[in-house]
């Protein structure tokens, strides 16, 4: 288990501010014991709760194209036909992933191929369950077309808690499936968007992992357009 690099910056000020607050009740309050072991106990458990906000575990992923990896850790919240009107404009399978507080909060590549389409949104921060969190809080918009030419969409979508989203992933891109694209701090949540007639292999309610539970199985391979026959004279 290793610590993400979101987190140093947060692991450190979690000190600093530990360090200070212990110092200031030694040198004011010295002869208050029970005050000073209660703020020793909250330090330290203030401390090991940031820690596990950044852990990064370390994953074996186990790569294929017709498997679309769930891209966070959490509980499935949403699944349900909708249409999506920002890229692919057409109707879609949507899976959604709530992250709690006390997940892993790296985001992962669903399939592999080539970054299509990246944005991002300012907006609110409504709780993550709201049925508008989707379209008017801070967000990402991604699309990965596979080497089939079947397009994915997702969406990193900031919370009431979750105040900064975080992405490194450009249009032009060739990602790999499994590969971190993102991290949201304290939590919030995943939509992907899906072509009609993907199999779904997860349940509302189910806990699933980033990188590892396979949310639902892609069709083999798109077939291509032809283009008209040139007419001859």
């Amino acid at each position: 288990m290793t610590i993400h690099k979101e987190g140093y910056t947060s692991i450190a000020l979690c000190i600093l501010f530990i360090f200070i607050l212990n110092a200031l009740i030694q040198f004011y309050l010295p002869d208050a014991y029970t005050l000073k072991w209660v703020v020793y106990i909250l330090s330290a458990l203030l401390f090991i709760i940031i820690l596990q906000f950044f852990r990064s575990p370390s994953l074996r992923i186990a790569t294929d194209e017709t498997h679309v990896l769930c891209p966070a850790d959490g509980k499935v919240v949403v699944i349900e036909e909708t249409e999506e009107t920002e890229f692919l404009k057409d109707k879609r399978i949507q899976i959604s992933v709530f992250m709690s507080p006390i997940n892993v909060h790296v985001n992962r590549n669903p399939i592999a191929g080539v970054i299509k389409y990246f944005k991002y949104h300012p907006g609110e921060y409504l709780v993550a369950w709201h049925p508008k969190s989707s379209t008017e809080n801070e967000r990402t918009t991604v699309v990965i077309e596979n080497h089939a030419g079947v397009p994915v969409l997702f969406r990193q979508i900031a919370g009431a808690l979750a105040r900064r989203i975080v992405w490194y992933v450009k249009e032009g891109d060739v990602v790999e499936q499994g590969q971190q694209f993102g991290f949201i701090k304290f939590g919030s949540r995943v939509d992907v968007f899906l072509p009609l007639g993907t199999k779904v292999n997860v349940s509302i309610g189910e806990v699933v992992k980033g990188g590892r539970t396979v949310l639902a199985e892609l069709p083999l391979a798109v077939k291509p357009v032809k283009a008209p026959a040139a007419k001859t004279t």
